[in-house]
């Protein structure tokens, strides 16, 4: 699957009618796609992920000058080609997740800025993300996709554990990393 393909999942909410038949499940679609981090929707989606993790990190809310910090200190410039990728993923059109994927070597890509808003999560938006991810680590030549993330971004690890990824000893060393994660994608 190329990165410009549309991964699709469904999930079900239901519409009430008030004095009629029972509520009729409305189906509701993911769709991921490669997107160049400039956009104003990949901005708005990373200034959301930054203002999530170093709000959880600092346990506090998190100004917009320190936002706008944090973009410039963890740039997006590796996300792009030859050798990365963004994507977006939207719910029924409206943007709510996205991620970054890039090459480390020739066969090891990385997932990185990996947000789903918090309340689209539980609709199928991460699951779809992640393929859409993996679908463009291969498409870049990778045969093992890694991550890192924190201990408190418990939904992370969980998400990253139900679809395969099993826990590996540190292969960098970043500031903020506490678990390292690996797949292979042949």
């Amino acid at each position: 699957m190329d990165t410009n393909s549309i991964i699709k999942t469904a999930s079900t909410t239901t519409t009430a009618t008030p004095h009629t038949q029972p509520p009729t499940p409305r189906p509701r679609t993911w769709q991921v796609v490669q997107e160049p981090f400039t956009t104003s929707d990949a901005t708005d989606l990373r200034r959301a992920y930054y203002a999530e993790v170093a709000g959880r990190y600092w346990k506090r809310a998190v100004t917009d000058a320190e936002i706008d910090q944090g973009m410039l200190d963890f740039p997006a410039d590796d996300l792009a080609p030859p050798a990365g990728r963004f994507l977006v993923g939207r719910l029924d059109g409206v943007p709510l997740s996205c991620g970054g994927v890039r090459l480390i070597d020739p066969v090891t890509a990385e997932l990185t800025r990996v947000y789903v808003a918090p309340h689209a999560r539980g609709t199928g938006g991460g699951a779809a993300l992640l393929a859409a991810l993996e679908s463009a680590g291969r498409s870049l030549g990778a045969e093992r996709v890694r991550l890192d993330t924190r201990s408190d971004l418990v939904e992370a690890r969980a998400l990253y554990a139900r679809h395969g990824y099993r826990e590996i000893p540190a292969y960098n060393s970043e500031p903020y990393a506490e678990h390292w994660f690996e797949k292979p994608l042949t």
